[in-house]
């Protein structure tokens, strides 16, 4: 892990970390993902059993996995652990409720009318990784929005491990939130059965969730013909700090991110060279007896960066610059800290709000914009599993009172027969 104290320096370091999966593999992943795509498009169901073989090492012939192993893996989870699943289920559909879009309607003198009317989208999919760990959470973040929205139908995907099967956790939230669709695929070839649909998977409107670099370049391939919610890359937090914050508590919290993935990003910028040294002591400390360290000394190695600065000015341009995907402002008067923030996904105030709270149970969604991407997106909400259409109705007065407007725009823009649509209405 690097420690800067030059501003200039820093701005380049968060350059090269922001724009740490722009590699020169980019256009071998994405025809690897074109060719999956293309068979699963073709073949369906046999596309998918292929690619699952090779890429996971199970046949996945039967894909679905029961009502009867959903419920039974519901009923089965330990008791405290359910009991927090229920938990963050109900924090997370209650905020969610206050999203709901409201469609509205505007009358003009004339007797016009215009409206934006929302309604959900039909059916969505869902992908849960698999991998290095399992993520119940995103299974609630996911599948509730979409209920929230009143999606009819929402099917999940998530990768079996080598025997098959997928974490009995990671199912019981499913069963929690309602899903009766649950396929044990993943990489590229789940996205592309969700977007094109199969013998046993039907096409659907809208795919979330996070996923590898080909899970993410199989997205985006498919934008277009089916919606997503976003691109996600690695994981990344960044923390502003001062002289209040306690050494322990930020080598944690960066220590949380980095046992993500290898290409997770863990950041300090603090005004306190002192805390900056102890940070830095008690992060490679912790690493030591980590249960996931080789992953954890990858992501700090390569990915983790320490800035000790001037004043809070140059932490709150550093943070802006880099748009974190989670930050974390642990100083003596974080709310003046916040004044200044402009780029983020997602904020935790104060020494009592560790990132893990957003993680988990605390309401808002965990699935947020990475690599600078919080500069103009934001959060999965209910809005991405729903459209808006637009209702116009003019009166002959209206359309008379403003008919000569529209034949000036018309002919401004060189098209004749949209001014003559409205002129002809008009002529005896």
């Amino acid at each position: 892990m690097k420690i800067l104290n030059h501003k200039g320096d820093a701005i380049q370091e968060l350059k090269r970390i922001s724009t740490r999966t722009n590699s020169e593999n980019n256009n071998r992943i994405n025809a690897i993902v074109e060719e999956i795509l293309q068979e699963v498009k073709t073949y369906g169901d046999t596309a998918v059993e292929k690619y699952t073989k090779k890429f996971d090492g199970f046949n996945p012939n039967p894909m679905q996995v029961s009502a009867n192993d959903l419920k039974d893996a519901w009923e089965k989870i330990d008791g405290k652990l359910k009991r927090s699943l229920e938990l963050a289920h109900k924090r997370i559909k209650k905020f969610h409720e206050k999203e709901i879009p409201t469609s509205f309607t505007l009358e003009g003198e004339h007797g016009d009318k215009v409206q934006r009317k929302w309604k959900p989208v039909k059916n969505a999919g869902i992908y849960i990784p698999g991998g290095r760990a399992a993520y119940p959470s995103t299974v609630l973040m996911n599948a509730i929005p979409a209920k929230v929205a009143g999606v009819q139908e929402i099917i999940m995907v998530s990768p079996g491990n080598r025997e098959g099967t997928i974490n009995k956790t990671v199912l019981a939230a499913a069963h929690l939130s309602g899903i009766n669709k649950v396929f044990r695929i993943g990489g590229a070839q789940a996205i592309g059965a969700l977007a094109f649909g199969t013998n046993q998977i039907d096409k659907v409107d809208v795919i979330s969730g996070p996923g590898n670099i080909y899970v993410t370049t199989a997205k985006k391939l498919i934008y277009g013909s089916t919606g997503i919610d976003s691109l996600a890359g690695p994981s990344e937090i960044l923390i502003i700090a001062d002289q209040t914050a306690q050494s322990t508590h930020i080598a944690s919290d960066l220590l949380a991110q980095a046992e993500h993935d290898p290409l997770a990003s863990s950041i300090l910028l603090t005004t306190s060279k002192e805390l900056g040294k102890n940070v830095y002591e008690e992060l490679y400390k912790k690493i030591e007896d980590h249960p996931r360290k080789d992953i954890c000394m990858q992501s700090i190695k390569n990915w983790g960066l320490i800035v000790i600065c001037e004043n809070y000015e140059s932490c709150i341009e550093l943070s802006n610059n880099f748009a974190p995907e989670h930050l974390e402002i642990i100083t003596y008067d974080p709310k003046k800290i916040l004044e200044g923030i402009e780029n983020a996904g997602a904020i935790f105030l104060g020494n009592w709000t560790p990132e893990a709270v957003g993680d988990y149970l605390a309401g808002p969604n965990h699935t947020l914009p990475t690599s600078g991407n919080s500069r103009f997106s934001g959060s999965l909400g209910v809005e991405t599993f729903m459209k808006n259409t637009s209702i116009i109705e003019f009166t002959e007065e209206s359309l008379r009172v403003n008919s000569l407007d529209i034949i000036n725009l018309a002919k401004s823009e060189g098209l004749h027969s949209h001014a003559n649509s409205v002129q002809i209405r008009f002529q005896d």
